[in-house]
């Protein structure tokens, strides 16, 4: 077995090691429900088949957690949400840094933090093309199709088995479709993406092998297929569309379809994101909303948003989860990192920002009230997820 020839780092904080389990025992137990207790928390707003969740890096903002001593952003972030997904900590680059070391130290005290606080945890991500390790970028030069089978094999079957039983979704496939307005239009990304670029007289092949292997990694997790762009119908979900057909055609064990929804205000909202969800959720899938942000352009020599911009913030934020409230197929729902301070968007974005549902000091905005109502009325018992 090549695991066992390997020299694999599994370097886990000793603060991880310490927390304790809170009684959790089942790492696909339902998120929490309903919950008179605190009805200012997302959580415990939300029906008890659908996770909401956020964004975290935990290699910045867990490592050195303390359950006796939270930190605010760790308080809020246990309070508001039922799910994680690692940010960074379990992409190439963080957990495979070298050919024969995995690094699992970041990744492992988000996992611990999670079951500390009641919380599952979403994979992100196992085949991408972006945020590789150096190793892989010029390895990958001179692959052959069975050189880059076999690392991608010892890569997904190292990490989803390193976290058997602990995560509930993974996306395992992430961005693998070009956009339209990319050279040649939307295809599989056979030339950005190593691994598909090595096989690309058959990239499906290997991208249902990636399944495959997952699946046999761990079993009980749900895998994904995920991507930006992905929200409504359009030509790239109707790629997705009919990559899914395929694979599940083949016996591939593809269990969800996930739209990261990064949106910005300088762009109209898709009002087709219920329908698309609705043809994958036909197919016999889960589907996700997997990174939502809302960005907002921020006039010159202002500090911050307009009323109406704020309004507007709200209203899609609020549409995106109506949507997948009305999807009973959608499991979960995950916004990408909080406070605006943390947020991916200002550095890749440059002159949008405020793209969060919460202020710097953790006050909720008008759209975190948005959701936290839609949430509350949609509980058992009036909700068409019933």
């Amino acid at each position: 077995m090549r695991r066992s020839m390997r020299s694999i780092l599994t370097v886990t904080a000793a603060a991880a090691l310490l927390l304790p389990l809170c009684g959790v025992s089942a790492a696909y137990a339902s998120p929490p429900g309903h919950s008179n207790a605190d009805k200012s928390a997302l959580r415990n707003q939300a029906p008890r088949d659908l996770a909401i969740g956020s964004a975290v890096w935990g290699q910045k903002q867990l490592m050195a957690y303390d359950p006796a001593a939270p930190t605010e952003y760790q308080q809020v972030l246990g309070a508001q949400f039922s799910s994680l997904t690692p940010e960074n900590d379990m992409k190439w680059d963080a957990v495979h840094p070298a050919p024969d070391v995995y690094d699992f130290a970041s990744a492992d005290a988000l996992v611990a933090y999670a079951k500390a606080n009641h919380q599952q945890v979403r994979g992100h991500t196992l085949l991408w093309h972006s945020q590789n390790p150096a190793w892989v970028t010029e390895a990958s030069k001179t692959w052959t199709c069975d050189q880059a089978r076999d690392v991608l094999e010892d890569h997904i079957r190292t990490v989803v088995g390193h976290f058997k039983g602990e995560i509930y979704e993974w996306d395992v496939a992430n961005e693998i479709f070009q956009d339209t307005w990319d050279n040649g239009g939307v295809k599989l990304r056979t030339e950005a993406n190593p691994f598909f670029k090595a096989c690309s007289d058959d990239p499906v092949a290997l991208l249902e092998d990636a399944f495959r292997w997952a699946h046999d990694a761990d079993p009980d997790a749900v895998l994904f297929l995920n991507d930006y762009n992905a929200e409504g119908i359009n030509e790239k979900t109707d790629a997705y569309y009919a990559l899914a057909q395929r694979m599940l055609a083949d016996g591939t064990p593809l269990g969800g379809f996930g739209a990261q929804a990064h949106l910005s205000l300088q762009y109209g909202f898709d009002t087709t994101l219920q329908a698309n969800f609705e043809r994958f959720a036909a197919l016999g899938l889960q589907v996700a909303v997997t990174e939502a942000d809302v960005r907002i352009p921020l006039l010159e020599g202002e500090t911050g948003p307009t009323p109406e911009q704020v309004a507007t913030q709200a209203e899609r934020y609020d549409g995106l989860l109506q949507a997948c409230l009305n999807v009973k197929a959608c499991s979960s729902f995950t916004v990408w990192g909080f406070p605006d301070a943390n947020s991916w968007v200002p550095d890749v974005f440059p002159g949008e920002g405020w793209a969060t549902i919460f202020e710097d000091d953790y006050s909720p905005k008008p759209a975190f009230d948005a959701m936290l109502e839609s949430l509350h009325d949609a509980t058992p018992g009036t909700s068409p997820r019933r």
